[in-house]
């Protein structure tokens, strides 16, 4: 079975002036879901882009999260303000996955979000998806209300169709197997790759996802961390209509790529971190390098048929193992005092150490990323890791694990050309000979040389979108000179 959802009617939206930079400076508050970095670490980088513009940025948290994560991102953004949300009283338990929980928590926090907005007086109130139950606050307070999304345009498009889809099908997802599910300016999604929490129709967490494109299109606009000259087609069907035929159309923001800045730090001591001194002294885009983001994590098989493919393989890697996945959680400290011989194959680590370099638990990835020495990059497809290796020119190997992560990998494999899948990710292993056959493929064949140069041509693009004149920049610009404009077009006004 096929879902296609199909719109030939166009209506784009009217763009609005620049305007004039002469206002008083306004705030922005942006609502940040609970324990979630990597929704924060973006919301952040836009935060500074703002206040580069004459705004200025509280960004509101739940008190439920990791107090000394916040804390260090404090103490790194001096430019922004952060307002911590008191502890919820928290509903009943009715979750069943964790979005669920976040949705949830964001909810409970509504009486003090709106409090603090009550105070604070905003031109502007800007909320994660996780948080888009804010979006009632915003209206009854008569704040313009937008989304900031970090995810990719594409997921953005799939997500404003949703509706249309529910209505060509009472199935679930999950029932559709690998069926493929089509929507305007996208490649064919598997139903399968559909994100976990998705799947089930009659699941809270999916009632909860499918709830947020009715919200999308009443907020005043949708920021999406991306540009659009990366993903074009997807950026055109949602300013056309095409996903969101019989509703409103929101304006669409895309403003990045945002990413994280240089971990080790500017002045500092390069040897903080040994994976950097290490590649240093390796060829020029010789290296693969392996990292599955804060949450991937393998089986020890996984782990070892990995090892012997990389062994096989005859390439240069480094390879950032993190805790394993068993029926018995590991902490990190556990993980990082395993016996490496049993972890790896036996004298795995002997027989590469001239060639290889495993990491366990952390490394900075941008900065490895931006290496000259990295030639390849085999990754999970979290949109912040994508937009990291393409700001550095680095093409990838598409090993999805969770979340979104599978749309990301037909996204950019079928649509943006920038991967190649690593064969096996949807099945109970990616065997060794998949592993060998794919980094040596990155790294010696033809293929693997036309793969970075789309790369290095999508570096380009997205560089050009960052700059002065860039069409990122210019949308950051319009939307900026909006807020600070907010009282001059009566855009903005709290309601008692």
């Amino acid at each position: 079975m096929t879902i296609t959802v199909q719109n030939h009617t166009t209506t784009s939206p009217t763009s609005s002036s620049l305007g004039n930079n002469n206002a008083e400076t306004k705030l922005v508050v942006i609502y940040a879901p609970p324990g979630m970095a990597g929704h924060l670490f973006p919301t952040v980088e836009f935060g500074k882009l703002l206040v580069a513009q004459g705004l200025e940025v509280t960004v509101v948290l739940s008190a439920v999260g990791d107090a000394d994560g916040l804390t260090n991102i404090r103490a790194a953004n001096p430019s922004l303000s952060f307002h911590c949300l008191p502890s919820p009283v928290l509903p009943p338990a009715n979750a069943d996955s964790f979005e669920a929980k976040v949705f949830g928590l964001a909810r409970a926090s509504l009486p003090d979000l709106r409090d603090f907005l009550r105070s604070a007086s905003p031109a502007a109130l800007v909320i994660d998806f996780f948080c888009a139950s804010a979006l009632e606050v915003g209206a009854e307070l008569g704040i313009p209300t937008y989304f900031f999304l970090t995810t990719c345009i594409s997921v953005v498009a799939f997500g404003l169709c949703q509706p249309v889809m529910d209505e060509h099908t009472t199935l679930s997802f999950r029932d559709l197997g690998g069926d493929l599910v089509h929507a305007p300016g996208l490649p064919p999604i598997p139903a399968d790759h559909l994100p976990a929490f998705t799947l089930d129709r009659n699941s809270v967490s999916t009632k909860l996802f499918r709830d947020v494109p009715h919200q999308l299109c009443n907020s005043q606009g949708i920021i999406v961390n991306s540009c659009r000259s990366l993903e074009p087609r997807a950026a055109d069907a949602i300013v056309s209509g095409l996903c969101t035929p019989g509703r409103p159309t929101p304006r669409l923001y895309c403003i990045g790529p945002l990413v994280k800045p240089d971990e080790v730090g500017v002045g500092t001591e390069r040897h903080a971190h040994e994976c950097l001194s290490w590649l240093d002294a390796q060829p020029k885009a010789s290296v693969v390098f392996l990292c599955f983001g804060s949450s991937g994590r393998f089986s020890a098989e996984q782990v070892k048929q990995t090892a012997a493919g990389l062994e096989t393989s005859g390439q240069r890697f480094l390879w950032v193992v993190r805790r394993l996945a068993t029926g018995v959680e590991h902490n990190q400290s556990a993980v990082d005092e395993l016996d490496l011989d049993t972890l790896f194959p036996t004298g795995f680590l002997h027989r590469t150490k001239e060639r290889g370099l495993v990491v366990m638990s952390w490394a900075p990835q941008r900065e490895v990323l931006a290496h000259g020495a990295v030639g390849g990059f085999v990754t999970h497809c979290g949109w912040n890791s994508v937009l990291e290796a393409v700001m550095a020119g680095v093409p990838m190997l598409a090993w999805p694990l969770y979340a979104e992560q599978r749309m990301n990998k037909v996204f950019l494999v079928d649509g943006m050309q920038l991967a190649v899948a690593m064969e096996g990710y949807d099945k109970p292993m990616v065997e060794a000979q998949e592993v060998a056959a794919k980094v040596r493929w990155l790294i010696e064949s033809d293929g693997g040389r036309e793969l970075r140069q789309r790369t290095h041509a999508a570096m380009r693009v997205a560089k050009e979108a960052l700059g002065n004149a860039g069409e990122s920049t210019r949308a950051l610009v319009q939307l900026a000179r909006k807020w600070k404009n907010a009282d001059q077009d009566g855009t903005c006004g709290i309601i008692d």
